[in-house]
């Protein structure tokens, strides 16, 4: 009888969600304990994250060299958690006011990252995020750090409702209609301090911006010196351990609130045997195969109100697009990153314009420091859009592998597909990712997050308010 009470509760759930990646798992957490919603999350993989994992050496070299043999000088395999696409959080960034809205930060310790760097004429710089740290870069001259200084000091003294700090000389800026690049212009700050304003601080993926009203650029440079101030460095944190904690911890929330995790599903291929529509297009939920359903003991057909995926779930429906590609490289070593200061953490952004490319190279440095490897080693992976420039996508990256020491340890490339969705989902009630971009920092994850949260709720996702309250 409780075998037949069981299989009943599996017929029907709120949500349907493939994959277990950070953006999937965060929605998981979110819809079940702010908006009590009863989910289901199946994974084809046997591990949590998907293409944001966290692997051991064995899994890296069973995932990119088909069998776990790895390099026994470099230790016992469990102590890597190395990130596939691993990415900073910024300390009073959304995904941070997320962690700490769901209560997943009782599942996570973090530590700050030291500093923040940009790449300029052959050389790494420590980006600047205060008047104080202007004045000392060594990315400007005289003059223009003090111009630089200015500028910093206008955007963190900027309000809204405060008239007289819209005042630069004796102009009054709307910044709401006044593009970027003139509210640059106004401080006569030149294309090399635009540049690394741009990309290192305010984490633009490419120039666009310019033209659009600079109220975004004034927001974002706030964001970036608000967070520096919670830990002195810079304005990054990363949790110990790898990211792999960060959807596992969303999932045990989701659990706490009756959400139901299925992993390994994908050892039977193929085990979601087709997704059902009803008659009016709207998605009325899966169908497992025959072997898979009578193997885990459950109703082959589950039904939900609305399906949230990655995009790998329908790469070869025309409900993904292809965008381009993204090429990473995993690296591993002995010592700090040169010229880092010694860092055991950081982000190196390369503008693409330094390089002579489009757009812009990422670095992200993590180390035995934060418990991603035994001491003394470091890891650094790289990621870059493939821009067709030459035919080794990994040359792509030269700019950045050499900036690392001479003597690598190990390393992994590979490439990897971008896709998005074609529509929002309000069609069907199918809502999809898209595939982790190049960046080194969730502000993007995030932004997307915020926005299917919207879609799929009809509501805003208020950061701010205690889950149970508004529950």
């Amino acid at each position: 009888m409780a075998e037949e009470d069981n299989n009943e509760n599996m017929k029907h759930f709120d949500v349907i969600i493939l994959g277990t990646g950070l953006k999937e798992c965060i929605l998981s957490g979110l819809l079940s304990s702010v908006k009590g919603q009863r989910v289901l999350q199946v994974d084809r993989n046997n591990f949590y994250g998907g293409e944001s994992a966290s692997l051991n050496l064995a899994q890296l070299n069973k995932k990119f060299r088909g069998d776990e043999k790895y390099n026994k000088d470099l230790g016992e395999s469990n102590r890597y958690c190395i990130d596939l696409c691993p990415k900073f959080l910024m300390a009073c960034g959304d995904l941070v006011k997320i962690l700490l809205k769901t209560k997943v930060t009782e599942y996570l310790e973090f530590k700050s990252v030291t500093g923040s760097f940009v790449y300029k004429n052959g050389g790494i710089h420590k980006v600047p995020a205060t008047p104080k740290e202007a004045l000392a870069s060594s990315l400007m001259g005289m003059f223009e750090k003090r111009r630089f200084k200015q500028f910093l000091t206008f955007c963190s003294n900027y309000e809204v409702d405060d008239k007289a700090s819209h005042k630069v000389g004796k102009d009054f800026l709307d910044l709401n209609t006044l593009p970027a690049s003139k509210l640059y212009a106004a401080f006569s700050l030149d294309s090399n301090t635009q540049a690394f304003t741009g990309h290192s601080i305010a984490l633009f993926l490419d120039d666009t911006y310019l033209e659009k009203p600079a109220m975004d650029l004034v927001d974002r440079t706030k964001l970036y010196a608000l967070s520096v101030t919670k830990y002195g460095n810079s304005p990054y944190i990363y949790p110990k351990w790898g990211l792999g904690g960060l959807p596992e911890g969303f999932s045990r929330r989701c659990a706490v609130y009756g959400g139901l995790f299925m992993l390994n599903m994908g050892e039977k291929q193929p085990f979601i045997e087709k997704v059902l529509f009803k008659d009016d297009g709207k998605v009325q939920g899966i169908r497992f195969g025959k072997e898979v359903s009578d193997g885990y003991e459950i109703p082959q057909e589950i039904m939900c109100d609305q399906l949230i995926a990655d995009p790998s779930y329908f790469q070869d429906t025309d409900k993904v697009k292809c965008t381009g590609k993204v090429v990473r490289c995993i690296a591993i070593f002995n010592e700090p990153v040169p010229n880092t200061k010694k860092a055991d953490a950081c982000q190196i952004i390369i503008p693409g314009v330094q390089v002579g490319r489009k757009t812009d190279i990422y670095v992200c440095v993590v180390s035995h420091h934060h418990e991603i490897a035994p001491e003394p080693k470091y890891v650094a992976v790289m990621s870059a859009k493939v821009e067709g420039t030459t035919a080794n996508p990994e040359d792509e990256l030269a700019p950045a592998l050499g900036l690392l020491p001479a003597n690598l340890l190990e390393k992994f490339v590979w490439v990897s597909d971008s896709y998005e969705p074609t529509g929002d989902g309000t069609n069907d009630n199918c809502f999809l990712t898209s595939s982790y971009d190049a960046t080194t920092h969730f502000e993007t994850c995030t932004q997307e997050v915020r926005r299917m949260y919207e879609t799929i709720t009809g509501e805003p996702l208020n950061v701010d308010a205690d889950p149970e309250e508004a529950k």
